[in-house]
Order: structure tokens, then C-alpha cells, then sequence
């Protein structure tokens, strides 16, 4: 091996070529529930800065068919008391800029700890399924399995708030 570049079609090696260097690839993050509703319903001022990492490609929204759902059911809770049309936008511009996961499991997927609050297990499956860096998320009971450090080596557990510090 030259150590020189090569071109992709002939590979020929390139004489005099500038180097390239490549984009580092985006950070693939799992949004929970209520992080979305306030990123793309109540456009929280204080985590615009999250949204803008998504629209911008340096984050890369990860979801699947469960936790999508779970955002369409949410947005149509009385509490909200969003209008069709508002139900949808917030699902059209989230489902645009989102990732749809192709979770195929590996044979022996990761063992993962049970989240007191079942409903949120899907998101755990999900963070691990789709090899993300983070789950970003406000629930007290995925941020308490933070704390016990036993996804080491899967992925990390973050508020939005230590989201927006980390690099």
C-alpha cells in the first residue's frame, strides 16, 4: 500500500491530490415523548438550540413505529388541547427531519435494565436497537437508570438541559 489516494471508479492512485476530509457523522440521539412536545409543540425557547442540532444534520433523530406513535397519541390528549391541524404539523416536521430505525436485533442484543415505568422501555430498546450515543429525555424514571451507569458501552442517558453542554 502507496499510502496515496485512489481514484473510486479505476482505482488509480491520484497524483498531487489536496486531501479530503470527511464531515464527522452526526450524533444519533432518541428523543422521549416529552421532549418532542416541547421541541415541536410549545417550541421551548430554552431548547431551540436542540431542534437546531436536528434541522442542521449534527443530530440525527432517531425513531421507530412504537416511539412515533406514542408522540401521535400524546399530541392528542385533551391537556394539549391541540386542533387536527396542529396534531399533524408537529407529526409532518418531527417525521421529516427523524430517522425511521431499521432495529433488526443481532442475535444477542445487549441486556438492558427494566425501566420502572413500562411505557418508557421502548425507548431504551430503541437507544440500544439503533446504536445511538444518547437517549435525550426529562423522565425521572430513564434518568434514575442513568445514574446506576449500566448502559456503559450502549449508549448515554441525558437531560435536554446536559444535552445542550455536551459535545
Amino acid at each position: 500500500m502507496t499510502g496515496g489516494l485512489t481514484d473510486r471508479t479505476t482505482g488509480a492512485e491520484l497524483q498531487g491530490s489536496a486531501p479530503v476530509f470527511s464531515a464527522a457523522a452526526p450524533r444519533r440521539v432518541v428523543l422521549d415523548t416529552n421532549v418532542l412536545v416541547s421541541l415541536y409543540v410549545f417550541a421551548d425557547s430554552r431548547f431551540a438550540p436542540l431542534r437546531a442540532r436536528v434541522e442542521s444534520g449534527e443530530w440525527q433523530a432517531i425513531t421507530n413505529v412504537a416511539c412515533f406513535d406514542e408522540f401521535r397519541r400524546v399530541l392528542g390528549y385533551p391537556l394539549f388541547a391541540l386542533s387536527e391541524e396542529e396534531q399533524q404539523n408537529a407529526l409532518a416536521t418531527y417525521g421529516a427531519e427523524a430517522t425511521c430505525a431499521d432495529t433488526t436485533l443481532p442475535a444477542a442484543p445487549a441486556a438492558l435494565p427494566r425501566c420502572t415505568d413500562r411505557d418508557d422501555q421502548k425507548f431504551l430498546e430503541l437507544a440500544r436497537d439503533a446504536a445511538a450515543d444518547w437517549l435525550v429525555t426529562a423522565d425521572k424514571a430513564l434518568l434514575r437508570l442513568a445514574r446506576r451507569d449500566r448502559l456503559r458501552g450502549l449508549f448515554r442517558i441525558l437531560t435536554p438541559e446536559k444535552a445542550l453542554t455536551e459535545r
